[in-house]
């Protein structure tokens, strides 16, 4: 091997000034990829020279990783290799501190994946070097050569040289890096706090969740640009999330306000669900398969993120940005946006909370009295059936279910709880709607009469007949005849009842001519019919013939939310019929209304409100709360307690029975009455079984 003594005097000249040509090449770079590779242009003028790399220690990781690979020949260059510190030339240097040469990388079997590389490049030989300065170990530098045996001991000694000046070259730059990426980082820190900030005084300048979105969406474009934003909050009725504000200034009407947004086949339904941000590089439509997402690629978007609004563990909803460019949000754009997600949480709580206080705050000033528009229950298209209570939604949806059928209904309630308006929802939503609805009151008419209304008579076939009469049933025929307080008509008759729904078909008073008919059969009563079959009053066959479908009413205490409803609309009736301006209802007879018992029902409280009308003499509806005190009073004592007495019984002794009613141990046994006697209270009191 040749040494230094042995190079001829020009060889060391040029030797000398490749050094200084790489100090200065040093001095003119501060990016490590231009500095290699001006030394893989410069070094061949004095070494054989094909390709140099740059290999740097990390010590998190303890390996070694191509940092740049340069080279003054055609080759397809790849860098970015990370190797163990045994499996690469360049942790053995970086390990060893001593350079090293491999004269013939066919004969080295070290290493075998960076020297496959080498030999995929046309390397033959090549030459390493620590990278070392006084402040530690940074890595090593590769030369490589086209040639076998291109490095002798002069060679290494002047890469070693070589080695020392790039070392210093490659720490400034390092450090230069860190203290670069130090300052984006407390750039972007110091972004970050401001956005926070803004984005705080927003949210307590904005109660209002379109003008919160407005103002939030205005602050994240100054760090991160984006072109929708959208808060959508979940709605536990309908399982979806529903949107509640937009801010995107191409298309304002995209997410109509309400709009239900699936939970699955959508970035926000997943943000929710998961309850961590889901950032959209590219919007695949195969991977969210929702017409939402497709009619947002319609408009042009590319990318998004969704971003769980989370709030005492609550997950509310979510907030969506959205970019007309791909790839438009990085990780740290989507940490920042959950940062900024809680904050937005906490704003969203406090809007709903605002609006809850401003309703609670509206119920107990005085109530504002529409008078546009008779109010009607929610969802359903029944006229005069006020509410929205559960218990008369369960009502409304069991007659919307017998309806369309032509079966008997028996309606059953206390006084004054509606059951025409019922009997005339089921008439109104059936198939016979364009046909009469015939109603007949049975207590109202003399039982001998009784028979005469329902089936009509001849002349002369009794005292008093001076003409032929049609009865109820053939007024009825093609529609529905409703007959109240079913109870009260006598046995005899009813074995004459039971025959036209068996048969559809009678013959008048004093005439031996058959009529046949075809009548929907309604009936109601406020008594307990299985109790009367029982007591031998009322006939059983005719009984189970009624009670195809049973309905039971619940009294007005049953449903107190539907009061002020009520009262709305009954002094809304009548101040119209009455052509006087009552505009609003104080909230304290609103508050005692509600809590009176109502003994008569709805009859009852129609009749307060109606006298309530009359009495007032300006805007405000008068009510004489004075006249409640002893109807209260009487009624602590009176059925309503009794009811509600037998009520709670019935129900202790069926939930001790594990709701078991016929049989030695049943609860009808227990009770000491007929099982179908039983089974006749439950349904008149209302009681269900919990699910």
């Amino acid at each position: 091997m040749n040494n230094a003594s042995e190079q001829t005097p020009d060889q060391q000249v040029g030797r000398y000034r490749s050094l200084l040509e790489v100090t200065e090449a040093i001095a003119l770079h501060r990016d490590l990829h231009e500095l290699f590779r001006d030394l893989a242009q410069r070094l061949p003028q004095v070494v054989s020279v094909h390709f140099v790399g740059l290999s740097l220690y990390n010590a998190e990781r303890n390996t070694v990783r191509l940092h740049t690979l340069q080279a003054n020949v055609p080759a397809e260059i790849i860098g970015g290799h990370e190797s163990s510190l045994e499996n690469s030339p360049a942790g053995f240097v970086w390990k060893q501190q001593d350079a090293l040469i491999v004269h013939d990388v066919n004969e080295e079997d070290r290493w075998p994946e960076t020297i496959r590389r080498m030999k995929e490049d046309g390397i033959n030989s090549f030459c390493v070097v620590p990278l070392t300065t006084p402040v530690g170990r940074l890595g090593a530098i590769i030369f490589s050569s086209l040639k076998k045996a291109a490095y002798d001991g002069c060679d290494l000694e002047f890469l070693k040289q070589v080695g020392k000046q790039v070392a210093l070259a490659v720490e400034n730059a390092l450090n230069f890096q860190n203290a670069q990426s130090y300052q984006k980082q407390l750039t972007r820190e110091r972004d970050r706090q401001r956005l926070l900030l803004e984005i705080n005084n927003a949210v307590v300048s904005h109660l209002n969740l379109g003008d919160l979105l407005k103002a939030i969406s205005a602050c994240l474009r100054q760090v991160i640009p984006h072109d929708l934003a959208a808060i959508s909050l979940y709605d536990p009725e309908s399982r979806q999330l529903l949107s509640h504000a937009l801010d995107f200034p191409k298309n304002q009407e995209f997410f109509g306000i309400g709009l239900p947004i699936p939970i699955e086949g959508t970035p926000a339904g997943r943000a929710f669900t998961s309850r961590q941000t889901v950032l959209v590089r590219h919007l695949d439509l195969a991977q969210f398969p929702e017409e939402l997402i497709k009619s947002a690629a319609a408009e042009g978007l590319k990318s998004g993120c969704s971003i769980p609004l989370i709030s005492h563990h609550r997950v509310l909803g979510t907030l969506e940005i959205a970019s007309l460019h791909d790839d438009a949000f990085t990780e740290q754009d989507a940490e920042l946006l959950t940062q900024v997600g809680s904050q937005i949480a906490i704003a969203v709580e406090n809007a709903l909370a605002y609006q809850q206080i401003e309703a609670l705050k509206n119920k107990l000033a005085k109530e504002k009295l529409y008078l546009e528009e008779e109010i009607r229950a929610t969802g359903h298209n029944f006229e005069e059936i006020v509410g929205e209570s559960a218990a008369l939604k369960r009502i409304l949806q069991q007659v919307e279910t017998v309806a369309p059928t032509d079966s008997t209904v028996l309606i059953q309630g206390e006084t004054g709880t509606g059951k025409e308006l019922i009997a005339r929802a089921i008439h109104n939503l059936s198939g016979r709607h364009e046909r009469t609805f015939v109603k007949m009151n049975c207590a109202a008419i003399p039982t001998g009469l009784l028979e005469s209304e329902l089936f009509g008579h001849e002349r002369g076939a009794f005292t008093g007949a001076i003409a032929q009469k049609i009865g109820r049933f053939e007024l009825a025929h093609q529609g529905t005849l409703f007959l109240d307080e079913i109870g009260d008509i006598s046995l005899e008759l009813q074995s004459k009842l039971l025959r036209v729904l068996q048969e559809q078909e009678f013959e008048r008073l004093g005439s031996n001519r058959t009529i046949k008919v075809n009548v929907r059969l309604i009936t109601a009563t406020n008594q307990d019919l299985a109790q009367m079959v029982a007591e031998k009053h009322f006939r059983g066959d005719l009984y189970y013939r009624l009670n195809v479908f049973p309905v039971t009413l619940p009294s007005l205490r049953e449903r107190t939310e539907d009061i002020p409803l009520l009262i709305r609309y009954f002094a809304q009736k009548y101040a119209r019929q009455m052509n006087k301006p009552i505009e609003t209802i104080p909230a304290e007879a609103i508050a005692a209304l509600s809590k009176y018992p109502w003994p008569g029902n709805i009859r009852e409280l129609e009749n307060l409100i109606e006298r309530s009308v009359i009495l007032s003499q300006g805007t405000e509806l008068r009510v004489p709360l004075g006249e409640l005190k002893g109807s209260a009073a009487a009624s602590s004592d009176g059925n309503a307690t009794l009811e509600a007495a037998e009520r709670k019984h019935i129900l202790r002794v069926l939930q001790e029975t594990n709701w078991v009613i016929g049989g030695p141990s049943g609860a009808a046994t227990r009770l000491g009455m007929k099982r179908t006697t039983l089974q006749s209270k439950i349904q008149r009191l209302g009681i269900t079984r919990p699910s």
